[in-house]
């Protein structure tokens, strides 16, 4: 037996084909082989958890809608549901959300806090997007209705920043107060208030003061998890293909 043969791992004949591994490569494909099998897995579990949540903000769009009265309230309660309340608009303490683009266009969204009727409660509401003034010294015009409305839309949770460049707002800064992202419990401390755990998206039809109001549907990326699956499964079939063609040949008068 000569030293290529002592090297081989695996060595099997079907009829006419022999099958000879060598070491490296059998331990390189069995270890690659179940990794990328796990992450294909793993993007489908995603998916699967994705479309869980689809199907949850879907439910809560056609529900009834749900008033806020000022009682207390579990956030995942109200999450993607149709929300509605009436109050006044308190623009003393509203808060300008910055890098928020519309068209190619840098703006804003205005976040204003609505006192509940009846109550001490704040409830913020995304009142739209308006373009930045001349210079981010210059904070666009943002009016309100000054009297009690009735706001209604969607209830939704802030979304988590990707990357804190710094904190949500400059400390002593005037209202009202331009923030890089927005925490509800960093609000409201700040603003002294009680405020329910959820943001109301306006209505885009909604009279109550809003502005440019293109809410775009939930999109949970259902779609993207599968294609990353078959991408990771493609890889593992083309290893497993790879691994099995260059060590299959036809079998000589010598081999065993």
């Amino acid at each position: 037996m000569d030293n290529a043969q002592q090297r081989r791992l695996i060595r099997l004949r079907f009829g006419r084909w022999c099958f000879n591994a060598g070491l490296w490569p059998t331990i390189a494909t069995f270890v690659l082989l179940p990794l990328l099998i796990g992450l294909g897995q793993w993007q489908l579990d995603r998916a699967q958890q994705k479309q869980r949540l689809q199907q949850h903000y879907d439910a809560g769009l056609t529900a009834p809608v749900v008033p806020l009265t000022g009682a207390e309230l579990k956030p995942g309660d109200i999450k993607y549901r149709r929300v509605q309340a009436r109050g006044r608009y308190d623009t003393a303490q509203e808060i300008l959300l910055d890098n928020r683009v519309y068209q190619g266009q840098a703006g804003y969204h205005v976040l204003t806090p609505l006192r509940i009727s009846g109550s001490a409660q704040r409830v913020l509401v995304n009142r739209g997007w308006v373009a930045l003034g001349r210079d981010r010294r210059e904070r666009p015009a943002t009016p309100a209705p000054d009297m009690d409305v009735v706001v209604e839309g969607v209830a939704v949770q802030p979304s988590a920043p990707g990357l804190r460049l710094g904190p949500a707002f400059a400390e002593g800064e005037a209202w009202p107060a331009v923030w890089q992202h927005l925490e509800l419990e960093a609000y409201a401390r700040r603003a002294g208030v009680p405020v329910v755990p959820v943001i109301i998206l306006l209505d885009a039809g909604s009279p109550a003061g809003g502005f440019v109001r293109q809410w775009a549907r939930l999109d949970a990326g259902i779609a993207t998890h599968q294609g990353y699956a078959l991408t990771w499964f493609s890889l593992a079939a083309v290893l497993l293909a790879i691994y099995i063609l260059l060590n299959l040949r036809r079998c000589d008068d010598a081999s065993p």
